[in-house]
């Protein structure tokens, strides 16, 4: 068996490289412990520019890992991706982030 065939690991390793880059996993950690947040929220916590969370929560939301909802004017994102929540869940719980 080619374990490269499977497309759980595929997908899976997708995923991986998505959420592996610093600024995209500290924004899931704080959706995740905080609950939904607007890119303004989002930026003051991180204190990054408005753009760099705005791009980054394009790349989250393009792959199906976090999803908005409109409220007003804002857009509150949270996390939809369950496989990404028990990362997050094994993160934390191990205290790796």
């Amino acid at each position: 068996m080619n374990y490269l065939d499977n497309q759980v690991f595929l997908e899976t390793a997708e995923i991986l490289k998505v959420i592996g880059h610093p600024i995209r996993l500290c924004i899931l950690k704080g959706l995740y412990i905080e609950g939904e947040k607007n890119v303004t929220t989002m930026q003051g916590c991180l204190n990054i520019p408005q753009s760099t969370v705005s791009q980054h929560i394009g790349i989250l939301k393009n792959k199906g890992i976090i999803k908005g909802k409109r409220n007003g004017l804002e857009i509150n994102y949270s996390i939809c991706n369950e496989k990404v929540i028990k990362i997050l869940e094994t993160l934390l719980k191990e205290e790796l982030i």
